[in-house]
C-alpha cells in the first residue's frame, strides 16, 4: 500500500519548509514510500518494541540449551514481533491522524502535518496494520500464539484507540493519559510477552502455566494481569518499565507545550509548567536507575555469598549491571543540567536520549536473569 503524497502547492510548500528532523531536510520531491512510512511509524517507538520482544523472550526462558530449542524460540519471537510491530504502527499512526492541527505546531516534520502523506493514505495504512496485526495474532498456528500474545495485541490496540480517538480521547486528561502509556509500555507489553514466551517454552511451573491456558481470552488476560504478583521475575520486569513508562509519559509532553496549550490539551505540562514536569520526570529517571543499580549491587553480594566466591558469571554480570545503572543515572543527572525546559529542541533531544536508555535497558535484561 503506497502512501499518496500531496501535490498541491500548499502541501508542497509546507513539506519543503516545515520538515527538518535532526538537521535532515525532507521534502515531497525526495520522499519515497519507505521514507514516508518510516517517519509515519515513529521509529523510536518501533525500535523499542522490536528490541523488547527478544529481550523478554530470553529473560523469561533463558538461553536455549540446544539448536532445536533456539529454532523454536526464534520462531516464537518472529511470530510475536510481526503483529506487534504492525499494531505499533497502527497506534502511532492513529495518534497522528487525530492530532494533525496540534502536530503542525509541535511536530511539523511528521508526514501528515508536513503534507507528505495524505489523510486517505494514512487511514488506509493504519487500517491495514490493524487488520494485519490482529489477524496474525489469531490466525497463526496454535504453537506460535497464545491468549497472552492475543492479549497484548488487543489490549494495546484498545488502549491506543482510547488514548487518541474521540469521544474518549484520554490524552485530554493528564492522569488518564499517563496511566494509558504506562499500562501499555509497563504492564501490558511486558507481562503478556513474558507470559507468552514462558508458557510456550514450558518455563512456567504447574499452577502458573495452568492459569495461562484458559478457555477464553478474557480469563487469559485476567491471569496474565495477576502473573506479576505470582512470579517475582515478571513483577520486577513490569515494575521497572512501568516507572520508565511514567517518565516517558511525563516528558513527552514538555516539548509539546505550545501546541497542546493552543488546542486545549490539558497535559501535566500545560497545568503545572514545563520546569516542574521536566524536573519531576528527570528526578524519577535518576531514582529508577540508581535504585536499580543498588538492587543489582545487593544481588551481586548475595550471589557471591551463596557461591562462596565473587569469581562467578552471575556475580560479575550483576556487578556490571549495577555499574551500568549507576553510570546511566549520573549521565542523566549531568545532561539534565544542560537542558532548558522551555526550549523544545533541547528537551526533545534529552527525551530521545532517555529512549536510548530504554533500548539499553532491554538489551541488559537477559543478563539480569
Amino acid at each position: 500500500l503506497a502512501p499518496q503524497v500531496h501535490h498541491t502547492a500548499a502541501a508542497a510548500a509546507a513539506a519543503a519548509t516545515a520538515a527538518q528532523v535532526n538537521g535532515e531536510q525532507h521534502t515531497v520531491e525526495n520522499d519515497s514510500f519507505l521514507r514516508v512510512i518510516y517517519d509515519f511509524s515513529r521509529p523510536h517507538t518501533l525500535i523499542g518494541s522490536a528490541l523488547s520482544i527478544p529481550a523478554i523472550a530470553i529473560f523469561a526462558t533463558g538461553l536455549p540449551a540446544s539448536l532445536p530449542a533456539a529454532r523454536q524460540l526464534t520462531a516464537l519471537v518472529l511470530a510475536a514481533m510481526v503483529p506487534s510491530l504492525l499494531i505499533n504502527i497502527h497506534i502511532t499512526g492513529l495518534n497522528q491522524i487525530t492530532d494533525v492541527e496540534i502536530d503542525r505546531v509541535n511536530k511539523p516534520e511528521l508526514p501528515i502535518a508536513a503534507g507528505r502523506l495524505s489523510m486517505r493514505a494514512a487511514i488506509a495504512t493504519v487500517t491495514a496494520c490493524l487488520v494485519g496485526g490482529v489477524g496474525l495474532g489469531y490466525l497463526m498456528p496454535a504453537a506460535l500464539t497464545s491468549h497472552a500474545l492475543q492479549g497484548v495485541i488487543v489490549g494495546s490496540t484498545l488502549l491506543g484507540g482510547m488514548y487518541s480517538l474521540p469521544p474518549i480521547r484520554l490524552k485530554r486528561f493528564p492522569l488518564l493519559a499517563a496511566m494509558c502509556i504506562l499500562s501499555v509500555r509497563g504492564a501490558v507489553m511486558n507481562a503478556c510477552f513474558y507470559a507468552h514466551f514462558a508458557l510456550k517454552s514450558g518455563a512456567l511451573s504447574g499452577a502458573l502455566s495452568g492459569g495461562l491456558s484458559p478457555p477464553s481470552l478474557t480469563s487469559g488476560i485476567r491471569d496474565v494481569c495477576l502473573l506479576p504478583l505470582r512470579d517475582a521475575r515478571c513483577g520486577l520486569l513490569v515494575g521497572f518499565f512501568a516507572v520508565f513508562g511514567v517518565v516517558i509519559a511525563l516528558l513527552k509532553d514538555v516539548p509539546d507545550f505550545k501546541g497542546d496549550a493552543q488546542h486545549n490539551i490539558r497535559s501535566f505540562t500545560v497545568r503545572m509548567g514545563r520546569e516542574r514536569v521536566f524536573a519531576a520526570a528527570s528526578n524519577l529517571m535518576i531514582a529508577l536507575l540508581w535504585g536499580t543499580g543498588a538492587a543489582m549491587a545487593a544481588a551481586a553480594v548475595r550471589a557471591a555469598s551463596a557461591a562462596g566466591t565473587p569469581l562467578s558469571w552471575v556475580v560479575g554480570a550483576r556487578a556490571a549491571l549495577a555499574a551500568v545503572a549507576g553510570a546511566a543515572g549520573r549521565t542523566v543527572l549531568l545532561k539534565r543540567r544542560a537542558v532548558n525546559p522551555t526550549d523544545p529542541k533541547q528537551v526533545y533531544k534529552f527525551y530521545m536520549f532517555l529512549w536510548g536508555l530504554f533500548y539499553t535497558s532491554y538489551l541488559c535484561l537477559p543478563f539480569v536473569r
